[in-house]
């Protein structure tokens, strides 16, 4: 689960999208000091430049987007159809 400065850079990250502000180490430091929230020294910066070619509203919307659904009758794995010969018989 995440801590209490990962959720503060994420939702700083998630305000300064909100309002088209570009997402920066320092622009995220200044929301996380206004919400009196202690973050270790790398943690805005490294969200920052996590964040920093990603299309943050794409992000957003796809989160909760699976892949596409199977074909119907699809099977994971086909079995061979069995034989309908009959196996030869054995001589004494």
């Amino acid at each position: 689960m995440a801590s209490i400065s990962e959720f503060a850079c994420i939702y700083s990250a998630l305000i300064l999208h909100d309002y088209e502000v570009m997402v920066k180490e320092d622009k995220i430091n200044a929301l996380i000091k206004a919400a009196g929230v202690n973050v270790e020294p790398f943690g805005s910066g490294l969200f920052a430049k996590a964040l920093a070619n990603v299309n943050i509203g794409s992000l957003i919307c796809n989160v909760g987007a699976g892949g596409p659904a199977p074909a119907a009758g699809a099977t994971l794995a086909e079995s061979p159809a069995p034989s309908t010969t009959a196996a030869p018989a054995e001589e004494k």
